[in-house]
């Protein structure tokens, strides 16, 4: 019994160490000013209660502050069916009423778990304007023709690039794809030649539910605006849940 004590004493010690040799780097004094608590977005302050053209006006503004690289670039969040998350950066290549447009890789990660768990969540954040749009909705793919119309626009080289990426999956180096890459700059070297979109590549379109508009503030009150989809049935309380457009509502939420 002495024995089996003693040796617990030796593991909580080891343990210990182990934890206490570990490199922790501090980073809590890193911290940018954002907006004055002057400089607020209020629900006076919206342009529309449409939440398409209140990202559109947004996002107008962002396309003209040149430290904004892509404005068009979102975080696209999906998850499997189980629950497990992943994330990255995509392009939003077109938005209307019905929603948002990106293009990829159907054989990738992304597409394999929008197609067995088909809702997302989308970010945009520019953040020379101290400003984000996060979006939940659902996911479909786009007709094909629509899949196909858009890949003729693009630059041939970046054709060529779908053509030869089979997303995500495991390559033993980069010359595997780069030898790739050019027995088709070559078998394509006539401009004339047409390049067929792959199967596996088209686009899919984001249906919002949601929609918050936030906007950063220094001192961490921050804005926070959303726009929901009405419930089947839902009473609201009209003091601090307001109609807007067809079956959208809008709320502020606190920081």
């Amino acid at each position: 019994m002495l024995r089996l004590a003693v040796r617990c004493v030796l593991l909580r010690k080891s343990s210990k160490v182990a934890m206490s040799s570990a490199k922790y780097y501090d980073i809590s004094d890193m911290r940018k000013p954002y907006r004055s608590s002057e400089d607020i977005f209020d629900v006076n302050n919206l342009v529309s209660k449409n939440p398409i053209k209140q990202f559109e006006s947004w996002f107008n503004e962002a396309r003209e502050v040149p430290n904004i690289g892509e404005a068009n670039a979102m975080a696209l969040a999906t998850a499997t069916k189980s629950g497990l998350p992943s994330v990255r950066m995509v392009l939003m290549k077109g938005y209307s009423e019905q929603g948002f447009t990106f293009f990829t890789n159907y054989e990738s990660r992304k597409a394999k778990e929008l197609e067995e768990n088909p809702v997302c969540s989308l970010m945009f954040y520019w953040d020379p304007m101290k400003r984000s749009v996060r979006i939940e909705g659902t996911v479909e793919r786009i007709p094909e023709e629509d899949s196909l119309q858009y890949f003729e626009q693009r630059p041939r080289k970046s054709r060529l690039g779908a053509i030869v990426s089979h997303q995500s999956t495991v390559l033993e180096n980069r010359e595997v794809i780069n030898e790739k890459y050019a027995e088709l700059l070559e078998e394509y070297k006539d401009e004339e030649k047409d390049i067929p979109k792959p199967s596996y590549w088209g686009g899919y379109l984001v249906r919002p539910t949601s929609m918050e508009f936030w906007q950063g503030q220094t001192n961490r009150l921050h804005d926070r605006i959303q726009f929901r989809k009405l419930k089947n049935n839902e009473k609201i309380d009209s003091n601090s849940t307001h109609k807007a457009d067809g079956d959208w509502v809008f709320e502020r939420l606190a920081p």
